[in-house]
């Protein structure tokens, strides 16, 4: 998978260098197949995230969304026209689209991304997925991948999905693409967290620190660390349960950042596990699980976060526990279950 992403990077480039398309970056490798623990290795589908930045001509603003709920972080990507006269005149081939007439404009140049990927002046994830799609599908006979392998583009309309076989293997790969939080590691994508998500609302995601965590706690782990088994067996075991993934990450993410890595030796396993299972239980009777990054004052410092987020109260991740007696109820029967 990163092989073949590295290509795409490449062609990216190639085909993009002159338009007025987002710059697309090198992928970034997210989720659990890449952290190294996935529920079902034998339906692990890879997930990665492509950076974009603004073309020439163009920049990006980034406009928190503050009618959404507490718990959920939306933003909007607003898209606006920067003058390039002085590049012009340094024998630049672009005409400034804030300073020249629209007829000449539309006879000698292609449009802005204004006008191709946005809903008014905002970047549309609708509009950016069927584009990225297409491109996608394009630069496929150029890879050095399509002489051996057939790629099946899957339905999506805020990702590009596709499938690669080769008659004996698959791989299942998703692409989502993002905007960077200044220099951080906190992306807006185009990754949903609610059904339902407008096409101009990018939600705030912490897939990029959360891996680089994982990377973080095996720099420093025994090689007979089990803490990445834990984590797979215990999110195997509830699958069907009712307890989402991210909850029990959550949860692993908490114990690694406070017990020390020595801890989470094969020796240590049966304890592990009972760590695991006490500390979602107290979560349960709380109702209370914090968001592992937001306002999380152990995270470690050599993984960058926006000030805003450092100093942010943590979303409880339980708080519809809180707020419905029959959906804690459940819960507590679910746990007794697990």
């Amino acid at each position: 998978t990163t092989d073949l992403m590295d290509n795409y990077t490449i062609y990216f480039g190639h085909v993009l260098s002159n338009s007025f398309y987002p710059v697309l970056q090198r992928a970034i490798g997210v989720g659990s197949a890449f952290e190294g623990w996935s529920p079902r290795e034998q339906d692990a589908v890879y997930r990665v995230l492509i950076p974009m930045t603004p073309p020439r001509g163009h920049s990006f603003h980034l406009e928190l969304d503050t009618a959404g709920q507490r718990h959920v972080r939306n933003f909007r990507v607003r898209v606006q026209l920067e003058c390039t006269c002085v590049s012009e005149q340094q024998g630049e081939n672009m005409l400034c689209f804030l300073h020249h007439p629209e007829e000449e404009l539309r006879s000698s140049q292609d449009p802005s991304l204004l006008d191709t990927l946005c809903s008014g002046s905002y970047l549309d994830v609708h509009k950016t997925a069927r584009w990225f799609r297409q491109l996608v599908g394009a630069i496929w006979p150029a890879l050095p991948q399509s002489h051996n392998w057939h790629l099946q583009l899957l339905p999506s309309r805020r990702s590009c999905q596709f499938k690669v076989t080769n008659g004996i293997e698959s791989f299942r790969i998703e692409m989502f693409f993002g905007v960077r939080r200044g220099d951080s590691d906190i992306f807006v994508s185009s990754q949903p967290r609610e059904a339902h998500t407008q096409s101009t609302t990018w939600p705030e995601t912490y897939a990029v620190a959360e891996m680089k965590f994982f990377k973080y706690i095996a720099r420093q782990a025994p090689r007979d660390s089990l803490h990445l088994r834990c984590l797979q067996l215990f999110t195997r075991v509830q699958l069907g349960i009712g307890f989402s993934t991210y909850t029990m990450k959550t949860i692993v993410m908490h114990l690694l950042n406070i017990v020390p890595v020595s801890r989470w030796r094969r020796r240590y396993f049966l304890r592990c596990l009972g760590d695991i299972n006490v500390n979602l239980r107290c979560c349960l009777e709380e109702k209370c699980l914090n968001h592992f990054i937001i306002g999380n004052k152990r995270f470690p410092q050599e993984i960058s976060l926006p000030l805003d987020l450092e100093s942010a109260e943590p979303p409880n991740l339980f708080h519809h526990l809180a707020c419905y007696q029959a959906a804690h109820s459940q819960a507590m029967s679910e746990y007794q279950d697990l």
